[in-house]
């Protein structure tokens, strides 16, 4: 039975107890504790239960990489599962149930799993559930649904608050260790904006229970000197319980603190999501120590050396009262030692090495613990709980020899640096056969645009081991960061630890399995999806030879801790039984994030009503104020219509339509995308998005572009204007303006990440009023300022000025085929432009229209609508826009796909404008039957509508379609049957309704 020891435990707080609840039962532990320490405290060693077999699980570490002690954590609406017992802190109130089991955890009838085991080896899934076919929907699907995943997700809203944050830094330390310390302050000295995180609640990381001196003092001492002096410096921002989750491109890495876990229900966000710039990072991440595979040591009380230890200084928790410690290297002396000071018994330590260790090992004979050397573990005695060892020699037949009684078994295989961090963005490994492991290769570093290392490691991270070397290595590491931030290196020496005095590792990975039936018991890899050593040689006998093949095929490394405890150990063996190196097989691919992180953090405020935030233009107000009925249009919000009291919608739109036409009209055009690219290749750049050309675009001037996806397809369509040599204004519809954008920038990273461009959105920085009808010209000649005549200011030329008193770009450029502006004006200045425009037009017939009177023009007209006339499949052929496809450049994004045989069919659908024969409105998206079925019942169709409107102007329904072979039918006459069965005739006509020759936005 673990008990409380009487004294240690340096994070605890002895003056209160918290209450708290596991499984129902009522326990009690101290502010400090974590719930796998708290529940460690009070004899509960069993804390769940292994994905496949089901097997009994305690806690196997005392951090992130616990695979084991995964809760159900909290009730009802806070309700949250696979949390690591192991990171959760204690608060008052806490209720965790164990998972993945039932009717309870001591009892669990998935237990069978075990007994069954030959049945199911790595794969059987693969192998099992293909025949017979039948089985599959009503037998197969629903056993794997119901046996699939961990805990149980969340019934009830979440009630909790999260937000993100944004930092701007010279260095970002990730990692609160004494290495992530002694870089932030080398860094801070030198004079760069640091910010240091670490996961954890507690600076220092391993020094503090491992010992040794910094600087001449205990290095408890000197972590709270270091944090103290840190906190002071205001170019220094440090965060607690904060993890460093992924690193990307451009110096972006994502943070994620959990900032109220550990004290709920109060006003603080509970998660918090950091978006951080660096111009350099450095991971000072350290190391994980390593399991030994022997059999049986998943049983409950096998725990990493490094954990007992941690269990007994931190938190005063003895995991057993007679330990059994096996290991390959020096560490777990240190794990032997601080069992002996705290009054626990060591049965023996079990030394693989057959020369032994050295001054650690010669310090644990001298307190009377019992070394044995060359000598392994066969193995353990228990079921759900540690009962004793077999040993055996570890050379040799391996058979065993003796028992030793015990309750707890520490095991240490060796450290391996986390690399993860280094890895996601591009960071290359160099195996260490000292150290028997993967660690960072400094001359493969990732780098930035400019070719330069954008991250370094330091301390363990590094792979150094010893405290003295850390020390060094990190004080170099951050010196370094700050001079590649441009910062001066400050005249700072390096902290002094002790140096390294141990006896090499054995690279052992496997402890011997012992002779006869009797010892042929089960040895895990990764403890938490149940793969042992033999599913891995398996694999390899079965042609999965690859790590990344052997990885899928027997689910190693693909648990929630995503292999930080399995994946060495399983390379091993894989590169034992393939008769290879383990550099030769490599590692599995590591990515973001390290650690889990919470669905409410990612979303941060996108919640509720502001899952996506409403974009109003500065003219909302004054929208609202005049009757405005609103429609969403992407994240905005646009006037559809203005109506009038007692005006129904359709009579309000008509009311726009014929006043545009006839007099003057005003749009809110301030939603459509506004892209700047800019540079010295911002020409060939325009060329490669769009269709046409856009090269020869001569500054003052505007043309209409096209650009698809690089499979062809149509994906968004503007004026783009040229405003000097080297920049481009490029106009979007509005749904379209984030993903064009985006287009741009994934072209420009991916394959053109050489050329001289930048780009930039723009769209929220100006508002844009269209001013249309035959009597536009004359509103803006008498707000005066600017000369908008024919000749001064033609059409498709755009020209800068004051207009009104206002700083101006006017656009002549038409969308409704009318006489027609675009100002575009800085949004501070839009309201008040937009009021002296409506005021200056009341004698011309002013009147506000909306969107749909918008839509009506342009379908008038025979212009295209993005959205409307496109869906993803369809290409500017399709719709009559051939003439925007240039014939004189060799390449733009799509053009090689739309030279595919299927894209030049001549049976494609294609557009044309519908009239119905008795003048009515075609239903939208209606279609145009085929004679024939399909084969399902089902009538054939030959054309669909894409877009269909009543005309003010010509007082009669007009629509636009995709109609097979569409262009060659002029004046036939197709059928579109409604939903009560009645049918719609049309007839095939031009899709231009409206002013044919263009003459009225030429004027």
């Amino acid at each position: 039975m673990s008990t409380r020891l009487a004294t240690g435990g340096r994070l605890l707080d002895r003056s209160r107890r918290i209450p708290f609840s596991f499984n129902g039962k009522r326990f009690s532990g101290h502010p400090g504790d974590t719930l796998a320490s708290a529940l460690l405290a009070n004899g509960q060693m069993l804390m769940g239960r292994s994905f496949k077999y089901h097997r009994p699980r305690g806690p196997v570490a005392s951090g992130a990489e616990e695979p084991n002690a995964l809760v159900n954590l909290g009730e009802g609406a806070r309700h949250e599962p696979n949390q690591r017992a192991t990171t959760t802190e204690l608060f008052e109130g806490l209720a965790a149930t164990s998972q993945n089991h039932w009717p309870s955890l001591e009892f669990d009838v998935g237990a069978i799993n075990t007994a069954l085991a030959r049945f199911l080896p790595a794969g059987f899934y693969y192998k099992t559930f293909i025949h017979p076919r039948p089985f599959w929907k009503h037998v197969y699907e629903p056993f794997i649904r119901q046996s699939a995943g961990l805990g149980k997700a969340p019934a009830e809203a979440d009630p909790d608050e999260y937000e993100h944050f944004y930092a701007f830094v010279d260095v970002l330390v990730v990692g609160g260790g004494v290495a992530g310390l002694a870089a932030a302050k080398a860094a801070a000295l030198s004079g760069a904006k640091v910010m240091l995180i670490e996961q954890t609640a507690h600076w220092g990381g391993r020094a503090p229970v491992d010992g040794g001196e910094i600087d001449g003092v205990p290095a408890a001492e000197w972590v709270a000197r270091t944090v103290s002096e840190l906190e002071t410096m205001e170019n220094v921002t440090l965060r607690t319980r904060t993890m460093g989750a992924g690193i990307y491109d451009h110096g972006y890495v994502l943070a994620y603190e959990r900032v109220a876990d550990h004290k709920p229900g109060g006003e603080a966000p509970r998660h918090r999501l950091w978006r951080i710039r660096t111009a350099q990072t450095v991971t000072a991440t350290g190391a994980i120590e390593r399991p030994l595979s022997f059999a049986g040591n998943d049983v409950p009380g096998v725990m990493l050396a490094s954990a007992v230890r941690d269990y007994v200084v931190n938190w005063a928790v003895s995991p057993g009262d007679r330990t059994v410690i096996v290991t390959n290297n020096d560490d777990a002396y240190r794990t032997a030692l601080a069992l002996k000071e705290a009054g626990l018994v060591v049965a023996a330590v079990i030394d693989a090495r057959a020369e032994g260790g050295g001054r650690l090992m010669d310090a644990a004979r001298d307190a009377g613990i019992r070394v044995e050397t060359g000598r392994g573990i066969a193995k353990v005695k228990g079921g759900k709980r540690v009962e004793g060892v077999l040993t055996c020699p570890q050379a040799g037949e391996g058979t065993a020899t003796e028992e030793i009684k015990c309750d707890a078994v520490a095991m240490s295989g060796g450290w391996s640096p986390v690399v993860h961090l280094w890895s996601h963005c591009g960071g290359k490994l160099l195996w260490d056969t000292a150290e028997a492991a993967f660690r960072p290769d400094p001359d493969r570093a990732p780098t930035g645009a400019d070719g330069k290392p954008m991250v370094v490691t330091a301390g363990a991270a590094s792979g150094a081991m010893g405290l003295g070397d850390v020390l060094a290595d990190a004080h170099a590491a951050g010196l370094a960061a700050a001079g590649a931030a441009g910062r001066a290196p400050a005249d700072a020496e390096a902290p002094a630890g002790e140096a390294r005095d141990e006896a090499p590792l054995a690279p052992v990975w496997m402890m011997p399995q012992g002779a006869g039936p009797a010892l042929r018991a089960k040895a895990w890899l990764d403890y938490q999806n149940d793969v042992k050593v033999s599913d891995v040689q398996l694999a390899a006998r079965e042609g999965f030879e690859s790590v990344e093949h052997a990885k899928r095929y027997t689910t190693l490394g693909m648990a929630t801790d995503q292999g930080k405890l399995s994946n060495i150990n399983g390379l091993a063996v894989l590169a034992g039984e393939l008769g290879a190196d383990i550099p030769a097989v490599g590692t599995t691919t590591f990515r973001p994030p390290y650690t889990p992180i919470s669905m409410g953090a990612i979303a941060g405020p996108a919640r509720g009503a502001t899952f996506q935030p409403i974009r109003r233009t500065t003219m909302h107000d004054w929208h609202e104020a005049h009757g405005a009925d609103w429609e969403p249009v992407g994240q905005w919000r646009r006037p559809y219509t203005y109506r009038r009291d007692g005006e129904s919608r359709e009579a309000a739109v008509n009311r726009e339509v014929k006043n545009t036409r006839d007099a003057l009209g005003m749009l809110d055009a301030s939603t459509l995308g506004k892209i700047l690219v800019k540079g010295p290749d911002a020409p060939r750049f325009m060329d490669m998005l769009y269709t046409n050309m856009m090269s020869t675009l001569k500054p003052g001037r505007c043309r209409y572009g096209l650009m698809c996806s690089e499979n062809g397809f149509l994906m968004d369509d503007g004026v783009v204007a040229r405003l000097d040599h080297d920049t481009f204004l490029c106009h979007t519809t509005t749904g379209g303006a984030d993903h064009v954008h985006a287009h741009m920038e994934e072209w420009l990273q991916t394959e053109w990440w050489d050329w001289k461009v930048w780009t930039l959105n723009v769209t929220e920085q100006w508002a844009q009023i269209a001013v249309v009808g035959p009597n536009a010209r004359k509103v803006l000649e008498k707000l005066g300022g600017m000369d908008v005549s024919k000749e001064a200011l033609s059409f498709m030329g755009w020209a800068e000025g004051t207009l009104g008193g206002f700083p101006v770009r006017v656009f002549r450029i038409s969308f409704s085929g009318e006489l027609s502006y675009e100002i575009a004006v800085p949004a501070g200045h839009g309201l008040a432009l937009w009021e002296a425009i409506h005021e200056a037009g009341q004698e011309f017939g002013v009147m506000p229209y909306g969107t749909e009177c918008l839509h009506v023009l342009r379908a008038e007209k025979g212009f295209i609508m993005i959205g409307d006339e496109t869906d993803g499949t369809v290409i500017p052929q399709d719709l009559g826009l051939d003439w925007a496809i240039s014939k004189k450049k060799d390449d733009y994004i799509g053009k090689r796909a739309q030279m595919r045989s299927h894209m030049a069919d001549p049976e494609r659908w294609k557009l044309v404008g519908l009239e119905t024969v008795d003048g009515s409105v075609l239903p939208e998206a209606a279609y145009a039957t085929a004679p024939g079925t399909n084969g399902n019942g089902q009538r054939n169709t030959q054309g669909r509508v894409t877009s269909t409107y009543h005309s003010a102007n010509l007082g009669r329904g007009i629509a636009m379609g995709l109609v097979h072979r569409g262009p060659e039918r002029m004046g036939e006459v197709l059928e579109f049957p409604k939903v009560d069965d009645t049918v719609v005739k049309a007839k095939i006509v031009e899709p231009v309704f409206y002013d044919k020759e263009g003459t009225k936005q030429d004027v």
